[in-house]
């Protein structure tokens, strides 16, 4: 019998992700894609859709996901992984559906997917979860063979993620005027979710007062405020910080969020603020915007010297950990026992979600998990 291949059992990668709008005319379109089922008027979607209009109606998002595809397919290539690499989007082009539509039509039946969100969470693992249900349903619907669809682990911790934002924030910092650079502080930023969310992520039983969410990003700040101090030799405070906020005003969210923290340590005398968005994978419209735009704009009315770091993207190390991920999932997957990579103190996240992790608040059918109805 001849070797099985260092990926097998899986005979494809799917990169899934956002998705985002690529000109003027598909921001109020994508904008209904995403919000569907909550009613919302297209006038009011108009008014959303602003910050998207400042940049010529293009999210950067699509263009980052080549950059990635790109950088996977290298990466593969360079270390004879015969993998290929699809890509799908949950609210535009291309997507989800088609993907898989194609993933079939080429012959594929076992299929890992890399999701472009790190961290426990409804909105970061199991709404993409719920799409892949919704895609193979649709699949199943039009009489297509149905591939099995698995989730490569959180990766919020792993070392190929961690590392390129540890450099950026010190890129960073060396970019601040010399004068205020060792009392700078670092703010850690990601997406704030629900309190209700983030008290529910995870397995159940992390669940609680932010739940695996809050925990996770605490972990990573942790790590990446350690690995700077000890390159700098400056003891900072730092901090985690939230932004893009959605939804009803009377919904409970985290915060702080990172404008009002900017005006808070700004009166408590920090002399400058490192943001380093390390809930997010590249540099998408709620990176451009809430924090290069609106965050810079209250910095500097503020008069606070501030620096924001780069998201990891398609740093040639995050490529590889995607790498390392597939081949300890397959390995996995053949019965073997893999070293699993991970910094910080929480350790390796589960392969499998759990039932009761990240619940929906209505309930769902959702693929690659234990409760999934196409295992």
């Amino acid at each position: 019998m001849p070797d099985q291949p260092a990926h097998a059992p899986y005979d494809a990668l799917l990169l899934l992700s956002f998705g985002g709008p690529e000109g003027p005319d598909d921001v109020v379109p994508f904008l209904e894609n995403v919000t569907r089922g909550r009613g919302i008027p297209r006038e009011r979607l108009k008014e959303v859709g602003q910050h998207y209009f400042l940049f010529g109606g293009v999210s950067p998002i699509n263009d980052q996901n080549r950059e990635l595809l790109a950088a996977l397919r290298a990466e593969f290539t360079a270390h004879g992984l015969d993998l290929p690499v699809y890509w799908g989007n949950r609210n535009w082009a291309p997507y989800l559906t088609d993907t898989l539509r194609q993933l079939v039509a080429d012959g594929h039946r076992r299929v890992l997917t890399l999701a472009t969100s790190a961290y426990a969470s409804y909105s970061g693992c199991r709404q993409y979860r719920e799409n892949l249900a919704d895609a193979l349903a649709a699949l199943e619907a039009e009489g297509l063979p149905l591939p099995r669809v698995d989730k490569l682990r959180h990766y919020f911790n792993h070392p190929g993620f961690v590392g390129p934002m540890v450099e950026a924030a010190l890129a960073a910092l060396a970019g601040l005027p010399a004068d205020v650079r060792d009392g700078a502080q670092l703010a850690f930023t990601t997406h704030s979710i629900p309190t209700a969310a983030a008290d529910t992520s995870g397995p159940a039983e992390a669940h609680g007062d932010g739940g695996a969410y809050v925990a996770q990003h605490l972990d990573v700040a942790r790590t990446i405020a350690d690995a700077v101090r000890k390159e700098t030799g400056v003891d900072r405070p730092w901090h985690l910080v939230y932004q893009s906020r959605s939804g009803a005003p009377h919904i409970p969210w985290l915060e702080p969020d990172i404008c009002d923290h900017l005006e808070a340590v700004h009166a408590e005398g920090a002399l400058a603020v490192v943001m380093v968005p390390i809930g997010f994978v590249s540099d998408h419209m709620e990176v451009k915007y809430d924090l290069d735009t609106e965050a810079t704009a209250k910095a500097a009315e503020l008069g606070l010297p501030v620096a924001r770091a780069a998201t990891v993207g398609a740093d040639p190390r995050f490529a590889a950990a995607v790498r390392e991920l597939v081949l300890e999932r397959a390995a996995a997957e053949r019965g073997a026992r893999p070293e699993r990579c991970a910094l910080g103190a929480l350790g390796p996240s589960h392969d499998l979600c759990p039932v009761g992790c990240c619940p929906a608040r209505a309930p769902r059918p959702a693929a690659a998990g234990a409760d999934s109805p196409y295992a």
